[in-house]
């Protein structure tokens, strides 16, 4: 490693390719792992890799082989058990980005934006230098205020407890292009604490992507640590079928008094989907696919399916229907899919290519006949009709999954042996 750098800061590494040395990539870099050490400088001990199938794993430090500013090199013996925090070991992203420093020169308190590790002439890495951004300043000259930044050597900062309340502003910035599900799989491996004091801090319609990711548990913990008129507000931005499934775990009382602050149409759609049975079609559809009469055109069907808030499970059907096209609907005539739209010129109307020999599914109907119907025709949505023959709702193969899989799956590890080779102390 002479050729590679002997400091570089964090921030600018998350995110890069992890490679083996024969060009094969292993995954991503999502943060760094530090010991502390008691008032010394914190030894970088290991990077977080986060591997196809969303599973974050352990790469020692006496393994990284190269650093540089586009790629990290390893040497491919990497221990594939998802990475569990121990003891005294501390993520430098998710925890110390944020934190509150004081500056050993007596001029005020600063937060962690970024932290730079530095190799020693043994081969061990340790945290040399934090970049920070300066708080409430006590000193009178003008050049030390608030908002400034600056570079600082770790021993002239005292960190704050880690117990003390965190911000958590850098570290959502810098993972801001980050899937809602791989934020969902960082959120899920941190403590309480630093979990909930990021998602306090994501947007709504950010926080309610990164929810409908994570494990029931977690989805309770965070949801019950906002607000009530800020929890409402973030169930509105949920898919229905999400937002029903959380309410579900609730308490009656915190339930309702949700339900009455969520605006009427948004509450009325999960209410509707609540009175179902569990593992029914009904309980597990969602009640706003996109639906069209038979006049519209093929140009305003593509319109409506290129809308950026749909899935690309919901985005496959246009379930055609006679008004009223609000859920439940006038009668249900069929569903057109998206390939068909691409084969019919744009002025072409629904009503004349609407394929009519699809049955739709009872919304009574138990979750083994959907999946069969699901699989049978290779489809990714499927109509969802009342006894009326009303369309009231579509459920996608994404819907289905989620219920016949256990409901720990996004927590567990089925990779248990499988390893390159085992160890995380190399």
């Amino acid at each position: 490693m002479s050729t590679n750098p002997t400091r570089v800061f964090i921030a600018r590494l998350l995110g890069l390719d992890v490679f083996d040395p024969l060009g094969d990539r292993l995954g991503r870099l999502r943060d760094a792992v530090a010991l502390e050490r008691g008032g010394k400088a914190p030894q970088v001990v290991g990077i977080v890799v986060e591997v196809p199938g969303k599973k974050r794993v352990f790469v020692p430090m006496t393994r990284i082989t190269s650093i540089d500013a586009g790629q990290i090199i390893c040497t491919g013996l990497v221990n594939l058990r998802r990475f569990e925090q121990r003891g005294a070991e501390i993520l430098m992203v998710a925890e110390m980005f944020d934190r509150r420093v004081t500056l050993a020169d007596g001029t005020g308190d600063a937060t962690i934006e970024d932290i730079a590790m530095e190799k020693s002439r043994n081969g061990d890495w340790f945290v040399s230098q934090l970049f920070v951004r300066r708080g409430y300043s006590s000193s009178p000259l003008r050049s030390l205020r608030r908002n400034e930044t600056l570079i600082v050597d770790w021993k002239d900062a005292r960190p704050g407890a880690r117990t003390e309340p965190q911000a958590a502003t850098a570290f959502v910035a810098s993972h801001e292009d980050m899937k809602p599900a791989d934020f969902a799989d960082a959120l899920h491996e941190m403590s309480d604490k630093r979990r909930i004091e990021i998602a306090t801090e994501l947007q709504d319609k950010r926080l309610a992507d990164v929810l409908q990711e994570l494990p029931d548990d977690d989805q309770v913990q965070i949801l019950s640590a906002l607000e009530i008129e800020r929890a409402a507000d973030v169930l509105e931005e949920m898919d229905p079928d999400d937002a029903a499934d959380l309410l579900a775990e609730l308490p009656e009382e915190q339930k309702e008094d949700l339900l009455q602050r969520m605006e009427p149409e948004e509450a009325e759609d999960v209410r509707r989907l609540m009175e179902y049975e569990e593992d029914t079609a009904g309980s597990m559809m969602t009640p706003v696919p996109v639906i069209l009469p038979p006049e519209a055109t093929v140009a305003e069907a593509l319109a409506h399916v290129r809308r950026e808030e749909l899935s690309p499970a919901l985005a496959s059907a246009i379930f055609v229907c006679r008004p009223p096209l609000e859920t439940p609907t006038g009668r249900y005539l069929g569903v057109v899919h998206i390939q068909q739209l691409l084969r019919f010129p744009p002025p072409e109307a629904l009503g004349n290519i609407v394929d009519t020999d699809l049955e739709p599914v009872s919304d009574q109907a138990d979750i083994s006949e959907v999946a069969r119907m699901l699989a049978t025709y290779n489809l990714n949505a499927l109509g969802v009709v009342n006894e009326d023959g009303r369309l009231v709702g579509a459920v996608t193969v994404d819907d289905v999954l989620d219920h016949l899989l256990p409901d720990d799956w996004r927590a567990q590890d089925d990779t248990d042996e499988l390893m390159r080779k085992a160890g995380r102390n190399g």
